[in-house]
Formats: C-alpha cells, structure tokens, sequence
C-alpha cells in the first residue's frame, strides 16, 4: 500500500502531492513501482494535526481518487461517513479508518475496511500512553472490530495494530514482535493484518545517537527493516511511503506458509 497524502501538514510528505496535479502524477508512480493499493489521504492523523473540514478533504482527494481509480486499486484515509462515501462513489475500494468507527460504511458501501487502533485522539494520543498489556488489549480491540465489520456484512477486513497512534517505543516494538500472533488470529475470523511504520516517530528515535529523533526523511533504513519484519511474520500488506524498496523487500521475502510461520520455497 502506498502512501499518498494530498495535505499540507503530514508529518513525512506534507506539501509533496498539495496539488492535484502532483498527486495524481504520485499515485501513478506508486502503481508503476508496483503498488497493490494507492491510499489517498486528505487530512493528516499525525499527532496534534489540526482537523479539517469535510469540503475541503473532498476538495482534496476526490479528484485524486477519480483519476487514478482506473490505474489499480484506491483507498481512501478518512475518518469521516461523508468523505467514505464520496470516495467509493468516485472509485475507491478500501476505506482505511484510523478512527475504527466507520464499518457501517463500507457494509452499506460494498467495500473493505481497514479497522486501526488508536488510542485517544490526534491530540492527545502520545500524551503519556500506557497499557496493562499492549498486545492484549490492541488485539482484543482490532479484532473484536473484524468481528462487529463482518457480522455487519463487511466481506473484506484488514485489521491494524496502529504502530505509532497512542505507543511509546516500547509499545511498538512490542507489537511488532507479536505481530505473527495478530496474523493467526485475524486469519482465524476471516480477516486480513495491515501494518504501517513507514518513517514513523518511533524509528527516528531507535535510529538516533542522542536524545533527539532523526528526522523523517532519516527514518529509511528503520521504515525498510520494520516492514520486511512483518511481512516474513505473514503481515497481508504493509503500508509504505517508498512503494519502490517495499516492492523489492516483498519479493526478497516471498510469502509465508500460513500453517508453519516459514518462507515458503526457502532451503533451510
């Protein structure tokens, strides 16, 4: 999956893809890189990002979504009914949700639905984030989500632990290390594991010799190895900004055999 933000204020290509013009140029680099899905995003959920009104995010995103819906696969970032709404009407076939609400959407819709956790909201979710047990209570949730999406006649759910959204360092290295367990499980109800860690917060501070974080455009080293970690853990799709080095790592990898945990057609 490849990230596309048309935004002004997103904490890695804020500004990059502002214009409609430059988005659609992006999006369709992503599908030549080879991009499964392009998720076109129109207001940042960064922490502390400002929120956005819903005529300007369809303002934003909607054209975007028009014109490359006829090149491959779109989703569309929002948290918003109307904006999921007009997004699948304009061609998208995913609805990512950071918000984990919008299920009746895409039931009502006809599409897939990607159910994130987050903890808090933009503002306040890195404000002191704590958990009795991180990997208990993110499962239990996003899956308990899958369970209330398909019995509301949600025929494709992604579940996501929301690396990043509501997590110190330690909560996401946590759930990266157990992330092969969200996999069986989410299988196990018919649902399918996304992960994002691309040039996120998190790695800058794992990267970085001092007390400061590197900065996001320093975070490729840790955004590659973090996805390659999950997809030999039989992670469905990881979400990249770099569709070009998730592509070749994808193919390095190769898929996993579900039944044993192993890299299938891999001489031990």
């Amino acid at each position: 999956m490849g990230v596309l933000n048309v935004t002004p204020d997103s904490f890695f290509d804020g500004g990059r893809y502002q214009s409609t013009d430059a988005a659609i140029a992006r999006g369709r680099a992503m599908f030549a890189e080879g991009a499964d899905v392009v998720d076109v995003g129109g207001e940042s959920s960064r922490p502390g990002a400002a929120l956005v009104g819903e005529d300007e995010e369809l303002r934003r995103v909607i054209p975007v979504i028009e014109a490359l819906a006829p090149r491959g696969r779109v989703s569309v970032d929002t948290v918003k009914a109307g904006v999921a709404r007009a997004a699948v009407a304009a061609g998208a076939g995913l609805v990512n949700d950071v918000s984990g609400t919008l299920w009746p959407i895409a039931a009502e819709c006809g599409v897939g639905w990607v159910a994130m956790h987050r903890k808090g909201t933009a503002a306040d979710m890195q404000v002191d984030p704590r958990y009795d047990d991180v990997v208990a209570e993110v499962h239990a949730h996003v899956l308990d989500l899958a369970r209330r999406a398909a019995e509301a006649g949600v025929g494709e759910t992604w579940v996501d632990p929301g690396i990043g959204f509501g997590k110190t360092v330690a909560h996401n290295l946590t759930l990266l290390a157990h992330v092969g367990q969200l996999v069986r499980d989410a299988e196990e109800r018919g649902a399918r594991v996304l992960v994002g860690t691309s040039h996120k917060w998190f790695l800058g501070m794992i990267g970085s010799a001092g007390r400061e974080p590197l900065p996001a455009d320093e975070r490729a080293e840790g955004s590659l190895a973090s996805s390659t970690w999950a997809m030999t853990q039989g992670v469905h799709m990881v979400r990249v900004h770099d569709v070009v080095s998730g592509v070749r790592a994808a193919r390095l990898v190769g898929p996993v055999d579900r039944r044993t945990g192993e890299l299938e057609g891999v001489s031990r």
